[in-house]
């Protein structure tokens, strides 16, 4: 079942026949259209008349402009869902492409995989169209974590089309880099508040009152021009005579305003009147049908269409009358008085408003309504229902957020949720939660013998599931601990409990088992396990877990240092994935990320580049929670590449923030590849920070989790022998090696245990390392060796940013191997790929042009945080002086850019 489309939501409102004229406003706003800015935003408090504005200026667009085109999305506080935004941002922008299907889409089911797939494929049918397109966003409050869409089509924004917002709170988007480039139209509270003219206006026009030119103006001084303030003034004032003294006694703030006028308009009501705003008040939209189901009523359309002739701040949301929602400020009024006098009364009604929607197919509604009625034996039914579906459509957040509104001994009992309930908590890593929620599981399972037990029972396919989900759950859990044994025991039951036929659960079971012989090192089992999880997945036809996989087992195979095969998988998945001719958004972002590696290996930059590109275009709703981290990761190793250390930096941060911990073998820390960066900068006391705090040792007993760590920290000690054994730039032939002893004998651990467990991938990395720790103590016969053999491993998967990572001193080694003939054609591959004019940089001061003293002073100051006026001020020169001496030292050095040179300088021993 798919998200269905309210129609009303998708509704222009019509111009208020009886509202105030307010064309300067609206010429602003289309001058925002006609000069091609992408966005407008109407930000203020409630009751400052931003939906009518907008609604006026609509009207205005469509009378001047025939050809234009425009769409409306009304937001409520259920659309605060990725999936479900989403779904309705595009609905309302096709019913504006096309507008012929904009009568449609009441009926019309819109499965998610689709829509999103599809929103890159609508951009550009709308900038192909001859028409201009105005999107109005209305009530952006309401949407917090949903708001990836909206970025991305601002992003990508064609020039026929404009985006405005009515918000109560300026949106979480890049404002001020709009605003300084000219793209942004704002009115504020300021700007739409009446001024004494409009107020006159509206108090004797609109609500045919009869107050003269004073009392006006002590009633706009009052309200300060606010819109709502003065509705309901007016409706209090109009059976009144002494007007002076109750202008005179209007103060206070607003919400003291508000409760007070609600007052007093709700008392000059009749009784039939305010018991059925009492009744209805609760329900974010209705029709007359549910406000008949809520109030037992049968002629609520005609009440209704009394309270919009009346001006009781009842709003309509389409164009035929059918469905309303109150003024924000109105509602909430009657809600608390309603909650005061018979919080049991609302309690029922929200139970019969559940009842109207889950009749008219409207889950989310329906669950909604019996959560606020606190009837959760009748909410839990509805969400085990309506799960399947949500799961299939990764409306995760709505899911998870009713779930948390369940009380525990509700859940506890009923074992279907307990188990989604687990995996939510293991997916935001609350480890301890998760696993009580499984005991739930269990204990609720071994009580239900029948689901025909349960009051509302659960799909009986998903309660037949669970004896083999709970061990598979519960060998995920042991490895977000880093317990491979336990993952292994778990893995095994699961398997032992599937019966012929569950391609499902033998899948995720297997697969398991696969990572946690993954984590043990034994390579060549894991990948084979895993390869065979991936197959019951498919015949299961699980698509996307096939396709979420792939990272899994490629980096499995890179480990194994056969990158051709990984490429090879990689390249399928995304074939599989486009197979019906849109990519399935859970999974494609994350192969595109996972192509971008090994395209970044091979030196094939701009590739690696526009990999992460397309990665970024498809979202976040492209990509599984726990691969998030690795575009930021990917994107770090290609700054890094291209000598922009603070970048890849910052980039690394952030994937440490978004790094769902335990969800896969971590088997490459982020703070290790942060040590590294830190280690090629010559920043050495981070790196040793680094090491102590992990705990990492040369003395360790080496393991393939901690691989990465100790390889890193082998780097680190190569890096502090070159340190100590260098005085400006000359090499002590005597110098003390034990820190490249200790570096050589953890290498020829690591070694012994990459080759035994078939990591050819890790065995490369540590074979030059071998290398280069023999040609930092001027043993270049003995760093031939294992370069040697690193080099006719590596030259058959096509390995080049391996080499060209190590900088200089590798340079050196290459340009030695080529003298004795070693990987002679190889090598001269490998040679260009450090860059043009690479294979020609000095590779000892003695090769290079010598610095002057200035230039000296100069390059310091370069590896500081000063800018270049401030080093110019330093040293008490103009900036274009400090240019020149700039593009001296680059000329010398052979680099192009300040990172570069102070990079190949450290190298050098200039710093």
């Amino acid at each position: 079942m798919a998200t269905r489309v309210i129609a009303s939501k998708l509704f222009l409102p019509p111009p208020r026949q009886s509202a105030v004229p307010r064309p300067h406003l609206v010429q602003r706003l289309q001058d925002g259209v006609d000069s091609g800015r992408k966005l407008t935003l109407v930000s203020a408090p409630a009751g400052f008349g931003k939906t009518t504005l907008l609604s006026e200026w609509l009207a205005s667009a469509r009378h001047n402009d025939s050809g234009t085109r425009l769409a409306w999305l009304s937001l409520d506080e259920a659309d605060n869902d990725p999936a479900r935004f989403l779904t309705y941002l595009v609905a309302a922008l096709k019913g504006a492409v096309s507008a012929e299907r904009s009568t449609a889409l009441a009926e019309e089911a819109v499965p998610l995989i689709s829509v999103e797939a599809s929103l890159t494929a609508l951009l550009n049918e709308i900038s192909r169209a001859s028409h201009r397109i105005i999107m109005v966003l209305d009530d952006l409050q309401l949407i917090g974590v949903a708001l990836t869409s909206l970025t991305f089509l601002l992003d990508h924004r064609p020039s026929n089309l404009h985006v405005a917002i009515a918000s109560r709170s300026d949106p979480p988007l890049p404002l001020a880099r709009m605003r300084v480039r000219g793209e942004l139209t704002e009115l504020r509270a300021a700007d739409l508040r009446f001024s004494p003219e409009e107020t006159a206006v509206f108090l004797n026009r609109v609500m045919g009152l009869r107050l003269t030119a004073e009392d006006v103006d002590a009633l706009e001084t009052r309200t300060e021009g606010w819109i709502a303030g003065l509705q309901l003034a007016a409706l209090s004032m109009r059976d009144r005579s002494d007007i002076p003294g109750f202008i005179k006694a209007f103060t206070g703030s607003h919400r003291f305003v508000i409760d007070y006028l609600g007052e007093e308009v709700l008392q000059g009501q009749t009784d039939e009147i305010r018991t059925f705003l009492s009744q209805t008040a609760f329900l974010n939209h209705f029709s007359g049908p549910l406000c008949d189901a809520v109030t037992g009523r049968s002629d609520s359309d005609q009440v209704l269409e009394t309270l919009e002739r009346e001006n009781l701040f009842v709003v309509p949301l389409d164009d035929q009358r059918q469905w309303y929602r109150y003024h924000h400020l109105f509602a909430d009024v009657i809600r608390a008085r309603s909650l005061k006098v018979s919080p049991e009364r609302v309690q029922t009604l929200h139970r019969l408003a559940s009842e109207w929607h889950e009749h008219n197919d409207l889950p989310e509604d329906a669950v909604r309504h019996a959560l606020a009625a606190t009837d959760f034996e009748r909410a839990v039914g509805l969400i085990e229902r309506a799960m399947p579906d949500m799961r299939r459509r990764r409306q995760d957040t709505t899911l998870l957020g009713w779930l948390q509104l369940l009380p525990d001994e509700v859940t506890a009992g009923r074992p279907v949720l307990s188990v989604y309930y687990a995996w939510s908590m293991l997916v935001s890593g609350e480890l301890d939660a998760a696993e009580r929620r499984l005991d739930d599981a269990e204990r609720a399972l071994i009580a239900t013998t029948e689901a025909a037990e349960l009051p509302h029972p659960p799909d009986g396919e998903e309660l037949q599931m669970l004896p083999v989900m709970i061990p598979v759950y519960r060998a995920s859990l042991a490895q977000a601990r880093g317990d491979v044994a336990g993952t292994t025991r778990h893995a095994r039951r699961a398997l032992e409990l599937t019966q012929p036929g569950d391609h499902l659960g033998r899948g995720a079971a297997a697969g398991f088992l696969g990572m946690a012989l993954w984590a043990s090192g034994e390579l060549d089992a894991a990948a084979r396990t895993f390869a065979d999880a991936r197959t019951s997945l498919g015949l299961a036809g699980n698509i996307s877990d096939v396709l979420g996989s792939t990272l899994v087992l490629a980096d499995m195979l890179i480990a194994q240092g056969r990158r051709g095969e990984a490429r090879r998988a990689y390249e399928q998945s995304l074939q599989l994935a486009t197979a019906e001719g849109e990519p399935v958004p859970q999974s494609t972002a994350d192969l595109h990320t996972g192509i971008s590696e090994l395209h970044r290996e091979q030196n094939e930059l701009a590739a690696a580049t526009e990999h992460l590109r397309v990665s970024k275009t498809l979202g976040e709703r492209a990509s599984l929670p726990e691969n998030r981290y690795r575009w930021f990761v990917a994107m770090s190793r290609i700054k890094e590449a291209e000598g922009d250390f603070a970048t890849a930096l910052d980039l690394l941060n952030e994937a440490e923030r978004l790094y769902l911990p335990g969800l896969l073998p971590m088997t490459r820390p982020i703070a290790a590849m942060k040590a590294r960066i830190w280690i090629a900068e010559g920043k050495l006391a981070e790196a040793e920070a680094w090491a102590e705090t992990q705990g990492v040792s040369a003395a360790d007993t080496v393991t393939y989790l901690r691989e990465f760590d100790h390889i890193t920290l082998a780097r680190l000690l190569i890096a502090q022998h070159r340190a100590k054994n260098h005085s400006a730039g000359q090499r002590r032939a005597d110098g003390d090696n034990r820190v490249i002893g200790e570096a050589l004998n953890l290498l020829e651990r690591l070694l012994g245990a990459a080759e035994a467990g078939s990591r050819t991938g890790s065995a490369n990395e540590i074979l030059i390392l071998q290398a280069l720790a023999h040609q930092a103590t001027g043993r270049t016969a003995l760093a031939l060796a294992p370069l040697g053999r690193a080099l006719a491993q590596c030259e058959p998967e096509g390995y080049l940013r391996l080499f060209a990572d190590e900088g200089v001193p590798m340079e050196a080694l290459l340009q030695e191997a080529a003298k004795h003939q070693i990987g002679i054609d190889y090598v001269r591959v490998l040679r260009s790929a450090f860059g043009p004019g690479e294979s020609t940089r000095p590779t000892h001061q003695t090769d290079m042009e010598a610095l002057s003293q200035r230039e000296m002073e100069v390059l310091t100051l370069l590896s500081t945080e000063l800018s270049g006026p401030q080093i110019a001020r330093e040293i008490y020169v103009s900036l274009n002086t400090l240019r020149s001496h700039t593009s001296h030292i680059f000329l010398k050095l052979a680099v192009n850019n300040r990172t570069a040179a102070v990079r190949r300088a450290r190298e050098l021993g200039l710093l």
